[in-house]
Formats: structure tokens, sequence, C-alpha cells
């Protein structure tokens, strides 16, 4: 399945000051959980979490577990725990650990920030590289992409925080579209990734949820999560 989550202390601190101002803007806590499909087939569940950690700073968890197909046979499970704070309206990255554990491999990656510094340990790999402000990182961007469309942006564009550098992404509404869900059905809204080909799509109803009620990452090997309930914490 897929990443994400990352952070430290002095530019959390930093961070958390503006939180109070729009606290009423941005998710406090919340549950969703999803069904994974690989080529439409069943392939797993997630269950993504949102809460406080205390100090100004959120958790956000994917907890992917492989059900279905050849994920199920390995046993393979994928833990994603983000650690930020809201900067304005955007979850400013503070750490993200990664974990694939399966019967064939397992697989680790951790993000933190250390002042200007990214440091990037992913299993016997290290990198480091210069951190900018506001940056999210992979498990959080689907989240930061919510909370834009709730304050009616049609584009926006964030700097990534990927596995040796800063990436500029961006994204757009690239129109409507009607769409089945085990939540539902919805008119949902249609994101792309624009400064790439078909590498990202998600639709999202962002009167209701800060989340997707579908996503479709394109890197991720002809993988689905559909919504299947959420619930506000």
């Amino acid at each position: 399945m897929k990443t994400t989550p990352l952070l430290r202390a002095g530019l959390a601190l930093a961070l958390a000051l503006p939180v109070a101002a729009f606290a009423a803007n941005v998710p406090q806590s919340f549950t969703a959980t999803y069904r994974v499909l690989q080529g439409g087939k069943p392939l797993g569940d997630a269950t993504i979490t949102l809460k406080s950690v205390g100090g100004g700073q959120y958790e956000y968890s994917n907890q992917t577990k492989g059900t279905g197909g050849l994920a199920a046979a390995m046993g393979a499970n994928v833990s994603e725990i983000s650690r930020f704070a809201w900067s304005g309206m955007v979850p400013s990255a503070i750490s993200y650990h990664y974990q694939l554990d399966s019967s064939f491999k397992s697989k680790t990656r951790d993000v933190t920030i250390q002042g200007n510094t990214v440091q990037v340990q992913d299993t016997k790999k290290s990198y480091s590289y210069a951190a900018v402000p506001n940056m999210v990182e992979r498990n959080t961007l689907p989240l930061a992409l919510g909370v834009a469309l709730a304050a009616g942006r049609q584009q926006v564009t964030f700097p990534v925080a990927v596995k040796q550098a800063v990436e500029n992404q961006s994204f757009e509404v690239s129109g409507k579209e009607k769409v089945t869900v085990p939540a539902g059905s919805f008119d949902a809204q249609r994101v792309d990734r624009a400064d790439q080909a078909a590498t990202f799509s998600a639709w999202y109803v962002p009167t209701k949820y800060p989340v997707p009620v579908k996503l479709a990452p394109k890197d991720g090997g002809d993988l689905t999560l559909e919504l299947v309930s959420f619930k506000g914490n």
C-alpha cells in the first residue's frame, strides 16, 4: 500500500501559535474507514484517524490491513503516522513514520524536521535536505487538499517533503462527477495533479468531509480507496 507522517519541538511550538485563531476552520479529530481495491478487486481495509496529542500538535494515522488477494496471503500491513501542527489552514509537517510488514519483506521510512533540515531514514539509507515553511508530506497531503477545498480553493500548490527533496506539487479541481462508494452517492469535486500527468486523482465532498470519498493515486499500482464511514469525534 502507500506511505506517509513528519516533525519536532522548536518548529512545532512556532507553528502552534496561530492554531487558536483557525481552530474553527480546520478539523480537530475524526475517524474515516476505507476499502482498498486493486484493479477493482478487494485488497484491504484502511482506517484514517486524526486526533490532538497536545501542545498544538496533531497525529494523523493511516492503518491499512491486507484482507484480500496477495496482500492477505503475505499478511501485509502498512502503518503511516504523521505529526503536524496547523499553520493557518495547512497541516505543517513535524514527523512521519511509515512501516510495511509482511511475510515477504519489511520496510520503514522516518522523516523528521530538525531546525531547517529534513532528515530521512529510508530503511538503511539516509538523506537530508533543506526544509521550507509549511511543508506537508505524503500522508497528510489528502487532508491538506480537503481543507483547501472547504475554504473555496480551486487550485493549490503545496511543498511536499518526499524522500530526497521538497517537491512543489500543484492540484486543481477538474470538474464535478457523480461518485458512488460504500458511504453513499455524492456529487463530488474531482481533483487532479496539475503539474504531472495522471499521477493522482481524488474526489471530495468538502461540505461534508475533510478527506476524499474516493482516492486513486496512480503511482500506487492501480489502487483505489473508497470511503466506507466517517465519524467526527
